[in-house]
């Protein structure tokens, strides 16, 4: 099984990508191949509203988001980190996000199916983390990345939140978290 973690924090080792390792070791340790993927380790551009994934279900922008999307899609585990930035999703992962209408327009648009496996559902896990407390602080990430798994054709087994977590690799200090993260993974698997 190949299991594919992304990290999309601007912030390379950050506290999303320490989880989206911890992750990846529990996939690793049941002896499934696995991957870790830096939003920051690629350049892509936002979409363009050509619309051109409309009529053809494919994007026209040629880039490094047709890379990841391919990863993606070949995955049979997916999960995706992605810390909250002004109570929404990362400009990283939300630019990669809009650029899934192509799958949007291929499934309800043209009728193509997208990312199924004939021989297997496909799963993932949403892992997320903020520096604030306030109440609703992941409400918008959570739903954006919701959209984001369903445009891929991908079951989110779990959503894992964990606010006040704020400086670079504090969330090793809330080990609650880093055997949660692990324990779902193993449950993925």
């Amino acid at each position: 099984m190949k299991c594919l973690a992304l990290a999309c924090s601007p912030r390379k080792g950050g506290n999303t990508a320490l989880l989206a390792g911890r992750a990846l070791e529990a996939c690793r340790e049941a002896g499934h191949e696995t991957e870790l993927l830096q939003l920051t380790d690629y350049n892509y551009s936002p979409c363009r509203a050509c619309d051109n994934c409309f009529a053809t279900g494919k994007c026209a922008v040629r880039d490094d988001a047709g890379i990841i999307f391919e990863k993606i899609l070949s995955a049979d585990r997916f999960i995706m980190a992605a810390p909250v930035f002004s109570m929404g999703i990362c400009a990283q992962a939300k630019m990669l996000i809009d650029r899934s209408q192509q799958f949007w327009a291929a499934r309800y648009v043209l009728n193509i199916p997208v990312g199924e496996k004939p021989d297997q559902a496909r799963r993932g896990m949403f892992i997320s983390c903020a520096g604030t407390t306030l109440p609703g602080v992941f409400d918008g990430t959570v739903r954006t990345a919701r959209y984001f798994f369903k445009m891929l054709g991908i079951a989110p087994d779990a959503v894992l939140c964990y606010d006040g977590v704020d400086k670079k690799g504090e969330i090793l200090k809330h080990q609650r978290a880093m055997d949660e993260v692990y324990r779902q993974a193993q449950a993925l698997v």
